[in-house]
């Protein structure tokens, strides 16, 4: 049976190409769920509906996650609901970025 953590982890070799960041700590990574049959559904968000690399990223979750032994199928869902804040932000990111804790 696929993991959750394999999953994560696999996503965390992806990095936001304007913000060098992986996508997980960036906290756009809202669901991943995990069928019987190692069928993967993950839902995740870019920082704007209008930024540029949401299919690009879309695109890597995807392959990167069809590329863990034992998957069988994935489904990516983009969604804006609700929508990306830096709040979601990883505090280890947060520290990279410069960005304080509040």
């Amino acid at each position: 049976m696929v993991s959750k953590e394999e999953i994560m982890k696999v996503l965390q070799t992806i990095y936001d190409p304007e913000i060098p960041v992986n996508i997980v700590d960036l906290g756009l990574i809202y669901d991943v769920a995990i069928d019987k049959s190692n069928g993967v559904k993950i839902k995740m968000t870019c920082t704007t509906p209008y930024c540029p690399m949401n299919r690009y990223l879309q695109q890597e979750v995807n392959e990167k996650t069809k590329s863990i032994k034992g998957v069988k199928e994935v489904k990516v869902d983009m969604v804006f609901e609700p929508p990306w804040t830096p709040d979601r932000i990883a505090p280890s990111a947060r520290k990279e970025l410069g960005i304080k804790a509040e």
